[in-house]
């Protein structure tokens, strides 16, 4: 415990002795070529990158008896998003990177799977109208709540709830599927819909067992007719200012630059998902199970009073049906409460600014007594807004005889 006092304390200095003495420079919408002397013919490029270092506070051992290193580093995420309008009434865009990039899948000719990029989003896009939108592709117009459409460049936490993303490899490639959209707003209402194919891989490859509890992997045993197809869609209702939806990702916070109120909700369904064998295991009889997941959310962020202060809190509630007594990974049939809360402290907006927050995740499951929950408390240092930003986070997870304990410390910049 000692040790880990030390580290969490020589990082802290390590945050406010590298963001204290920076400024903030002006940022004017980054690289952007303008095809007209309007502007409204463009491409517009953005890159990110972040970068951690994490400490294990748990004592871990490999199967030989070799003791790991309770101190590594990851490359997070290294991302180029960029997208082009020729013409206000249609638009492509082009998302793709990498993630987790460790020691682990390092490969040492750069050829491995972890090294390698790939598309996170294409998709083209038509309008129908001032307010209307209908498009194709590898997409991010998701379902269910406002986590499940998380930006990643402007996130709050250190990360998003990994239980929100509900669908991750079980039916889409890294939270994106293949399919059509459709999305706009009625005045307040924005909303966003979807009809995708489910993918035929899945990270759930196990095969049912008779008697035994769901699988998710209903594509690859009953083929794209029975279970083929998943339908999303989320509505939120903007009731102060209004956010954009021109793009489907979602900001984690405003740090206090408009005022928002909204509340949501949405859902995934996926027939004949999941399977289950009701047989025996001499006669085996694999039958299809519905995946539906529903979610109702609500966000506020606002500035408090004229000193560079604001508060920002979000609370969502989610029923999760994978089939009969599901539980793999993160995912499970059961219900999940999560909340999270940060306060930017007062100050010159024009130099560093610091938001500690803390969340707090609780997910019960019908195939096991044990509840998971996941506890966050942070601080980040906005250098030049989400632009530049440092976040040191202390994250807890109990589940089962898991109790995990590990300490943070991430850089991100993007352009």
């Amino acid at each position: 415990m000692k040790n880990q006092s030390l580290l969490l304390t020589g990082l802290l200095i390590m945050v406010f002795q590298f963001t204290i003495a920076q400024g903030s420079p002006d940022y004017t919408g980054g690289l952007k070529f303008k095809f007209n002397e309007e502007g409204t013919k463009y491409l517009r490029l953005i890159s990110w990158a972040q970068v951690q270092a994490n400490y294990i506070a748990d004592d871990t051992f490999d199967s030989n008896g070799n003791e790991n290193s309770q101190l590594n580093f990851n490359l997070r995420r290294a991302r180029i998003l960029m997208f082009a309008q020729i013409n206000k009434d249609f638009l492509i865009l082009t998302h793709f990177g990498l993630n987790s990039l460790t020691s682990a899948n390092l490969s040492p000719t750069g050829k491995g799977d972890g090294s390698q990029l790939f598309f996170h989003d294409v998709w083209a896009q038509y309008s129908l109208g001032k307010d209307h939108t209908i498009g194709g592709g590898l997409h991010y117009f998701n379902g269910i709540s406002r986590l499940n459409n998380q930006s990643t460049l402007n996130l709050m936490t250190l990360d998003n709830n990994r239980q929100a993303w509900a669908t991750i490899g079980l039916s889409d490639q890294f939270a994106r599927h293949l399919g059509v959209f459709l999305k706009g707003k009625f005045n307040k209402l924005q909303y966003r819909v979807a009809i995708n194919d489910a993918s035929v891989s899945s990270l759930d490859a196990r095969a049912a067992v008779a008697g035994g509890d769901a699988v998710y992997n209903g594509r690859s045993s009953l083929g794209s007719k029975a279970a083929g197809k998943t339908y999303a869609g989320y509505f939120d209702y903007n009731f102060l200012d209004q956010e954009s939806n021109f793009l489907p990702y979602k900001v984690g916070t405003y740090l206090g630059e408009k005022k928002i109120f909204n509340v949501g909700a949405g859902f995934f369904l996926h027939p004949k998902g999941s399977v289950i064998d009701t047989g025996t295991a001499i006669n085996p009889n694999i039958e299809g199970e519905d995946v539906a997941i529903f979610a109702a959310d609500a966000f506020y962020d606002a500035p408090l009073g004229e000193n560079g202060s604001a508060l920002t809190a979000y609370a969502m509630y989610q029923n999760s049906n994978y089939g009969k007594n599901y539980l793999y990974s993160a995912y499970g049939t059961g219900s999940m409460l999560y909340y999270h809360v940060g306060y930017v402290l007062n100050g010159d907006k024009l130099k560093t600014r610091f938001q500690p927050y803390v969340s707090y995740g609780i997910h019960s499951y019908d195939a096991v007594d044990d509840n998971r929950s996941t506890l966050g408390v942070g601080i980040n240092a906005y250098m030049s807004g989400h632009n530049s930003k440092l976040t040191l986070e202390y994250t807890n997870q109990s589940f089962g005889a898991i109790d995990s304990n590990t300490i943070t410390l991430q850089a991100m910049i993007y352009l």
